[in-house]
C-alpha cells in the first residue's frame, strides 16, 4: 500500500485523539486535527478562536439555506473547507492520520484508507475528563455527554450515516480494555497488517 490514510473517530475522553497523536508519530505521519482550524482561519480572514466555536458543530436549521449546493451557513462553509482540504491531501497521495472530520466517510473511495472508532467505558471517560478539565464527576459526565452529542449530530448531517456505527469503521476498540498504550500497540500491528495486505 503506497498510500495510507488512517482516519480515527472518537467518543469524548475515550483517548482518541491521544492514540491518532500516537499513531501519527509511530508511522512518521503528518496529523490533521486541530491545526486544520487555523489552516481555514486564514482563508476566511477569521481568527483561529472564532473558527474553532464552529469547527464540529451542526448549522442552525432556522437560519441556514443551502441552494445548488451552496449554503449561508458559516458552519457549512467551514465544514466544507476541511473536507476538501483532505480530500485534496488524499487526491495528492499524501499519507496522514486524521482525527473526525467524518473522515472515515468523506475519504472511503481510498484504497488506502483505515477507519477506527475509539470509544471506552463511561467510568474510565469520567476518570479522564475529571484530570484533563479538573472537574468533578457529575461535571465530567455532563461535558461527556454535550460533546458526544455535538459530535453526533454534525455528523449524521454531514454524512447522512449514524456515528459510531461500527459499519463504518474497520475498526471499534474500546481503549478502556487494553488500556491506551496496549491499544495504540494493537492497533499499530493492525495497520501494519493492513499495509502488508496490500503490497
Amino acid at each position: 500500500m503506497s498510500q495510507i490514510i488512517i482516519s480515527v473517530g472518537r467518543e469524548f475522553g475515550s483517548g482518541g485523539r491521544v492514540i491518532a497523536e500516537a499513531l501519527a508519530k509511530r508511522f512518521d505521519l503528518p496529523i490533521y486535527d486541530r491545526h486544520l482550524i487555523t489552516e481555514i482561519a486564514n482563508k476566511m480572514g477569521m481568527t483561529a478562536s472564532e473558527i474553532e466555536k464552529l469547527d464540529e458543530a451542526p448549522k442552525s436549521r432556522l437560519t441556514s439555506r443551502r441552494v445548488r449546493g451552496f449554503s449561508n451557513s458559516i458552519e457549512d462553509n467551514i465544514a466544507d473547507m476541511q473536507f476538501d482540504f483532505l480530500r485534496k491531501k488524499a487526491e495528492s497521495g499524501e499519507s496522514f492520520v486524521v482525527v473526525g472530520r467524518c473522515s472515515e466517510s468523506k475519504l472511503r473511495d481510498f484504497d488506502g484508507l483505515v477507519s477506527l472508532f475509539i470509544i471506552g467505558d463511561m467510568d474510565e471517560k469520567i476518570k479522564r475528563v475529571t484530570k484533563l478539565y479538573e472537574m468533578n464527576e457529575s461535571e465530567a459526565k455532563l461535558f461527556i455527554e454535550k460533546k458526544d452529542k455535538k459530535r453526533k449530530r454534525y455528523h449524521n448531517y454531514h454524512v447522512g450515516l449514524h456515528w459510531g456505527d461500527s459499519r463504518l469503521y474497520d475498526l471499534t476498540v474500546n481503549s478502556s480494555r487494553l488500556g491506551i498504550e496496549k491499544t495504540i500497540d494493537f492497533l499499530e500491528d493492525y495497520i501494519k497488517a493492513r499495509m502488508n495486505a496490500y503490497k
